[in-house]
């Protein structure tokens, strides 16, 4: 007899299981979401769930007239914690909700391999956050006016933020924050765990020391070009790994590589213009006013700085050398390839021409042997 074997059963995971939280962890996180945005409605618990919500630490004056300032400033403080956890729970929902109605069904007409699926979501994801990055910090810059007044960053130091630049580095923190949670919410396999793990690290400790240490107003601007080179860098790799068209490929990989030296040498001389001009300034820390204004923090922070674009341009560097390799290899197969089809038609004329022949002749000498005679006069 053989053996019947088990039907697949539909029936949905136990709850509180790792493939329950998997697949519902987006409803999951949306619902922890909404206790605070409830907690708006209700009187008692207002005041709370608004330091969540809202952003803190508002310090505007009043204008000469005594009428209160349009323009909102903001410094920062120990109740950012509380928005930047808030809006980590957003940035979960909202990677499930892009990863879910628009990657999902993209992938699927491609047909990639798991490995080639894996990155295509990884620099799908940071393509849509370098861009949404990107262009709310041009604005923040071009509304701020940082580029015709170049000196008040030191000049001014520590200046107070704007509600939109505020915003801004909740979210950028927020951001890396929540690439932890999603290596288990995406399934993420041990070869990649290190080196996703080591990025969000250091884009979340880099954005954390520029936070705190109120170097706001000169990080959004390295923010921005660090962002828009590495956006067209995780470009042309999508482009690569489909395997689109070679030519735009190629023409995508040079636009970042211009991209990439730019944004090395933008960073290095803006942050160096920078601390140089601190120095220019009185030196001075004072942790309630925000001022870090010493050579014992503004050196170690540009060391810093240099050896994040040591780093990077070492990466750079090594990319760039492997996939030359990779480009070198098909050509030389090919070649082997052809080399070799030239002896297989040797070998058969050697062997007594074609297929087609070779089958003719053993018909005819069959048709010559005396048991196909005898065969044929019995019947």
């Amino acid at each position: 007899m053989v053996a019947l074997k088990p039907r697949k059963s539909n029936k949905n995971p136990p709850i509180l299981s790792h493939e329950f939280i998997i697949q519902n962890h987006a409803d999951i996180v949306s619902c922890v979401a909404m206790v605070f945005v409830v907690g708006l409605l209700v009187q008692v618990t207002s005041p709370y769930a608004y330091i969540f919500i809202a952003v803190q630490h508002n310090v505007t004056d009043f204008n000469a007239n005594g009428t209160f300032n349009p323009m909102l400033k903001y410094t920062t403080g120990w109740k950012d914690a509380c928005a930047v956890f808030f809006y980590f729970l957003i940035t979960i929902v909202m990677h499930a909700v892009v990863q879910e109605y628009i990657l999902d069904k993209v992938s699927k007409r491609y047909r990639l391999s798991k490995t080639k699926l894996s990155r295509f979501n990884e620099s799908s994801q940071l393509i849509i956050f370098y861009a949404l990055s990107v262009a709310w910090g041009a604005d923040i810059i071009i509304r701020d006016n940082f580029v015709f007044n170049v000196p008040a960053l030191w000049n001014d130091y520590p200046q107070p933020m704007s509600f939109s630049l505020k915003l801004f580095f909740i979210g950028q923190l927020a951001y890396w924050l929540h690439c932890y949670p999603e290596l288990y919410f995406q399934r993420a396999k041990k070869e990649e765990i290190p080196h996703r793990v080591f990025e969000a690290t250091v884009g979340l400790v880099y954005t954390l020391g520029a936070y705190i240490l109120n170097f706001q107003h000169v990080g959004v601007a390295l923010i921005v070009v660090h962002h828009m080179a590495e956006g067209i860098m995780h470009v042309a790799k999508l482009c690569h790994f489909i395997n689109q068209k070679e030519k735009i490929t190629q023409g995508l990989f040079f636009v970042a590589k211009l991209l990439f030296v730019f944004a090395r040498i933008f960073s290095v001389l803006s942050f160096g213009l920078f601390a140089y001009g601190l120095t220019k300034v009185e030196n001075s820390l004072n942790i309630a006013e925000g001022k870090f204004n010493i050579p014992a923090i503004i050196f170690p922070a540009l060391a810093a700085l240099l050896i994040f674009q040591f780093y990077l341009s070492y990466t750079f560097v090594k990319y760039h050398r492997e996939r030359s390799k990779q480009d070198g290899t098909p050509s030389s197969s090919k070649v082997k390839v052809l080399k070799q089809k030239p002896k297989k038609k040797e070998a058969s004329k050697k062997s007594g021409g074609s297929e087609d022949e070779q089958v003719d002749s053993d018909y005819a000498a069959t048709r010559k042997s005396p048991r196909f005679r005898n065969a044929t006069k019995t019947k």
